[in-house]
């Protein structure tokens, strides 16, 4: 890659080394025209730094203009898609697991199955558990099943296919806060998931699903989530309360949505492990699934399907946000909980349920530039925008890998997050107060600002340090096109966090 020679060995010094100019000297020194500048301490308020006319290099396009077709297409080329472990509790601080107590609802439906006259067998399931080590027999069931690299057509495709997938209606219902147990306590009559099964399909879940093994943690995209659990279930003789067999199973749970729908799904299947002892021979489970929050389930089908070493049951489901989406600038989160029971013709009922809730889901129609579009995300997934040192926007790559490295927020790796600005105006007055008209652009180049203007880490609404450069201006313009294609398509919002990795 060739760099431009740098305009001022003072402004090198400057750019890498971190040194600091004055609150003056930063945005108003007209006689002086650095390559490089990093500023510290700028007033917002100081009328002397301001520049009342636009500056000639905008690269940010207006918040309120959809981007084109080809800027989110930059946009998704640069996006990031590394899933990382979700928190451990939801937005509202819920546990994201399961908030039982097993061996108390054990011993309640041993001593209620007792009481049923020439009752022989019960079953307890444990809820889904940690795991410190992969075993080999969850391994060998993981790998029964080849999983694809990338899932993204097939999602798009089976959302397309929902009845009213993405269609916004005029009038949404009401807030629906359900966390019953939706999952019926007997179950289906047999044969019910023979032609069940004969019309459907699993869906194969992401190749890093697997790939990140069995810790009972969602990972998550901005658009999608997996993980793997272990659990079982076990055969219970009502009369010593002792386990005379069970079923080792792990369950896949697979959620995603898309940018512009208000459909999103979610998939459970299990996977025997190992099973042993008496009273499993011709176990079935079968389950449902609620919301809670600002969604309802839509479609629910998870019929009674055999568990064992050649048949993986599953279940499916899809949700609907109830944000009013005849009002603009909505936004609602929900979070949809898959419940199922393993049944047996030897046991007097069904197992309790066992529960496992997603990640929280945020669907809105407050996107700038498309206001009637209605999309849902994972909000505790931070997405990530990408510029490469060997990309088609070097010069613009170096510069923010030399600004983060002065400490300046954003960096990939980071907590030290980039929250969103939506407001035209104030995005103005971050680009004036980095870049002013009153600097000199050399011939080709134009004025590049970081932290983005269009963040509230930006010059003059972050109150603390910044850097410019004088980049390729075809660079910058395009750069900044693929930052508002990312923004639209990993449906970045105002106040949403995003970091930045220069690679």
């Amino acid at each position: 890659m060739k760099l431009r020679k740098l305009l001022s060995t003072t402004a090198v010094t400057l750019g890498l080394l971190g040194s600091c100019l004055s609150s003056a000297q930063a945005a108003d020194d007209s006689g002086a025209t650095p390559d490089t500048s990093l500023t510290t301490g700028v007033v917002a308020t100081d009328p002397v730094t301001d520049d009342p006319s636009p500056a000639p290099d905008e690269t940010d396009s207006d918040p309120e203009t959809a981007p084109s077709a080809e800027d989110i297409a930059l946009g998704i080329e640069g996006t990031v898609r590394n899933p990382a472990a979700a928190p451990a509790t939801s937005e509202d601080g819920q546990p994201i697991g399961l908030e039982t107590d097993p061996k108390s609802a054990c011993d309640d439906q041993v001593k209620a199955a007792a009481q049923t006259p020439e009752a022989q067998y019960t079953a307890c399931a444990t809820p889904l558990e940690p795991a410190s080590e992969i075993s080999s027999e969850e391994r060998a069931a993981l790998s029964r099943g080849d999983t694809p690299a990338d899932t993204s057509t097939t999602e798009s495709a089976v959302l397309a296919a929902v009845p009213d997938a993405g269609q916004a209606t005029d009038q949404e219902a009401s807030l629906q806060e359900t966390t019953d147990d939706t999952t019926p306590n007997s179950a289906p009559e047999d044969g019910s998931d023979a032609s069940a099964a004969a019309a459907r399909s699993p869906w194969k879940e992401p190749k890093w699903c697997r790939d990140e093994g069995v810790d009972s943690t969602w990972y998550i995209e901005r658009l999608r989530g997996c993980g793997i659990w272990r659990a079982e279930v076990n055969a219970i003789d009502v009369r010593t309360g002792s386990r005379i067999g069970g079923i080792k199973y792990l369950v896949i749970g697979y959620s995603f949505s898309a940018r512009d729908s208000k459909t999103w799904a979610y998939q459970t299947q299990m996977l025997e492990v190992s099973r042993w002892g008496r009273a499993v021979t011709g176990t079935k489970v079968y389950g449902s699934a609620s919301c809670t929050g600002k969604c309802k389930v839509t479609h629910k089908d998870f019929p009674a399907q055999a568990i064992n070493s050649r048949a993986e049951p599953y279940g499916q489901f899809f949700m609907n946000t109830t944000i009013n989406t005849a009002a603009t600038k909505q936004r609602g989160t929900g979070r949809s909980t898959a419940s199922w029971r393993f049944s047996n013709p030897e046991w007097v009922a069904p197992s309790g349920a066992t529960k496992l809730p997603t990640v929280d889901v945020r669907c809105d129609n407050d996107m700038p530039g498309a206001p009637r579009q209605v999309g849902c995300v994972n909000t505790q997934a931070v997405p990530v925008i990408s510029y490469s040192l060997t990309g088609p926007w070097p010069e613009l790559a170096k510069h923010i890998k030399d600004a983060q490295a002065t400490g300046l927020p954003g960096k990939y790796g980071t907590t030290n997050y980039l929250t969103r600005l939506t407001n035209g105006s104030k995005i103005t007055e971050n680009r004036r107060k980095a870049c002013p008209s009153s600097l000199p652009r050399p011939s080709g180049k134009s004025c590049d600002e970081y932290p983005f203007a269009s963040t509230w880490q930006g010059a003059r609404y972050s109150g603390g340090p910044f850097s410019r450069r004088m980049i390729n201006a075809t660079q910058n313009t395009d750069a900044g096109r693929a930052l508002n294609g990312f923004y639209t398509y990993s449906r970045v919002l105002d106040g949403d966090r995003f970091l930045v990795w220069i690679r």
